[in-house]
């Protein structure tokens, strides 16, 4: 099944696993998106469980819940462009988190593992913040010329 797959790689990463499953369960979804019960029974998982993944997801901008008047039960839906989104407006915390990083590197300046490791690591951090404008732009760009196609 994809989406279990799909699941299992981003939780390779780090990401928590409930919540993955239900957001790649609403990518699948059809039009209007599941109720807490349908993704319940499609993932075979408590109400406690998707309850708590839903809440997660829609923290981080991912998943949105829908009321409608017709309808007595919420629905959940996957944002559009929700990566994209994240991944846009994070932009600017990387050179805050590599800033921090420096302190921490200098605060231990002692170990010289320790300033080490935070120099590579806000280094890393300068570069995202460097490159991700630039990715973003890139997508833009690819975006549009494929909905010009379409």
């Amino acid at each position: 099944m994809p989406p279990e797959g799909a699941a299992a790689v981003i939780t390779a990463v780090g990401f928590p696993r409930m919540p993955a499953r239900v957001m790649m369960a609403l990518i699948a979804a059809p039009s209007g998106g599941y109720t807490a019960g349908e993704l319940g029974d499609r993932l075979g998982v408590s109400a406690a469980a998707v309850s708590g993944a839903v809440r997660y997801l829609q923290t981080l901008h991912i998943i949105r819940r829908v009321s409608r008047p017709d309808q007595r039960l919420a629905r959940y839906e996957i944002i559009s462009d929700a990566w994209y989104g994240m991944m846009a407006s994070n932009s600017p915390v990387y050179e805050r988190l590599a800033g921090y990083i420096d302190e921490i590197g200098a605060a231990h300046s002692a170990d010289h593992a320790a300033t080490v490791r935070a120099g590579e690591m806000a280094e890393f951090f300068r570069f995202m913040a460097r490159r991700m404008p630039q990715l973003i732009d890139e997508w833009e760009t690819q975006r549009a010329e494929q909905l010009l196609a379409d």
